[in-house]
């Protein structure tokens, strides 16, 4: 019997004899966006075309469990790849022995690894201007394919609909949307005054987008669905700020955005809309992510060598695990059972492997100079909104 106003995507098919696509969604009509409470009333509408939520009460759900695999990440070799901003290439680990086994060119100074919407491909950006590509790497065998120019990619996102790529132009201060295929362009939103443009996460209901501004000292909020800024945030002068990595909390309520110079992340409500306040965590706060149960939230401060541990719901402060000796944890990715965390380290080529049962630093190993922003694949998860491993 199908009831109920929160169900699986494949289940709302099967209810209401939907089409399902070839990721596995369920096509719906902007009608279908619109839920009903217990009561019967109308509740606000979701971007049209975004797969519905599993769990109203974690937008990570999908995420939780390690066999959730689609059918692409069924299908992907199980390696983690580190872009090496230094020296244009992107080094190949298996986690499995910790070995770097390949090596290879990545474009003009890549910055990121990024799984596409579908989680069907994985992009290496690299975005020295003028110039600027996507590398495809093959998710079987772990192996790059023929550059794509795009223009100044410093990071890479998607539309909660999936029906188009962000490439944040960090030295144009513009977001550019693509379409996440072709990569033909669509159209581009100049953002005047975000000097930085760098970082962003959307809202549950994926109609807003919260971005940090790293070189401004402020935040900016699009509208996804018109493609337009409609806020900016400045942040206090006191902190001197750099805002970096935003992430949406698992309970959907609040936005954290870690801030470099300011040594902890600020808070915003979860509609983007209201500045909440600061969490301080430890010198140079860089990278959010979320445990496998989405119970912790793992904030990395480069400046000092620690990652902090918190809620990832109420923020409040669990333990801090340090670097033996120091080091620069930047960003990075969960494997896909949660028990470890893989992050680069920025200033001393290496890779860091915790183990998030203890807090164990497992294993340092040697990598290229400047070594970024960190993918490990497979990953549980129905679609990718971009960055390094932020799924849904």
């Amino acid at each position: 019997m199908c009831v109920g106003f929160v169900a699986i995507a494949a289940s709302l098919a099967s209810c209401a004899n939907r089409p399902v696509s070839e990721t596995g969604h369920a096509q719906f009509s902007a009608h279908d966006n619109v839920s009903q409470d217990t009561a019967g009333t109308e509740i606000a509408p979701r971007l049209a075309g975004m797969p519905a939520d599993e769990d109203p009460a974690n937008i990570y759900s999908a995420t939780t469990r390690p066999e959730r695999l689609s059918e692409p990440m069924r299908a992907a070799r199980e390696l983690v790849y580190v872009p090496n901003s230094e020296d244009d290439t992107v080094s190949v680990i298996d986690p499995k022995t910790f070995a770097v086994i390949d090596t290879f060119p990545a474009g003009d100074e890549p910055q990121h690894v990024v799984p596409s919407y579908d989680m069907r491909s994985l992009y290496a950006v690299a975005d020295k201007v003028p110039g600027g590509s996507l590398t495809p790497i093959d998710l079987r065998t772990g192996k790059p394919g023929e550059p794509i120019p795009v223009q100044d990619p410093y990071n890479l996102y998607f539309t909660p609909d999936g029906k188009s790529a962000i490439v944040v132009a960090e030295a144009y201060k513009r977001l550019d949307f693509y379409d996440p295929h072709t990569w033909q362009r669509q159209s581009s939103l100049d953002t005047p005054g975000c000097d930085g443009v760098n970082h962003m996460d959307f809202t549950a209901d994926g109609k807003r987008a919260l971005v940090a501004c790293e070189f401004a000292n402020k935040a900016i909020v699009l509208d996804v669905e018109n493609r337009q800024i409609i806020k900016d945030f400045h942040l206090p002068e006191s902190h001197h700020g750099m805002p970096q990595d935003t992430r949406l909390s698992p309970d959907g309520k609040t936005f954290y955005m870690a801030d470099m110079k300011a040594g902890g992340f600020y808070t915003f409500s979860g509609d983007a809309m209201e500045q909440l306040g600061f969490v301080p965590t430890g010198s140079g706060t860089h990278g959010i992510y979320f445990s496998r149960d989405t119970t912790r939230m793992f904030v990395t401060n480069r400046g000092e060598g620690s990652v902090s541990v918190l809620d990832a719901n109420t923020q409040q402060p669990i333990t801090t695990w340090h670097i033996p000796g120091g080091g620069s944890p930047d960003m990075g990715a969960l494997s896909p059972d949660g028990r470890q965390l893989w992050l680069s380290g920025r200033y001393h080529a290496e890779v860091y492997v915790f183990d998030t049962t203890d807090g164990r630093l497992l294993t340092r190993i040697p990598v290229g100079n400047g070594p970024h922003g960190l993918t490990y694949l497979p990953q549980p998860g129905r679609y990718s909104l971009g960055h390094t491993s932020n799924i849904r």
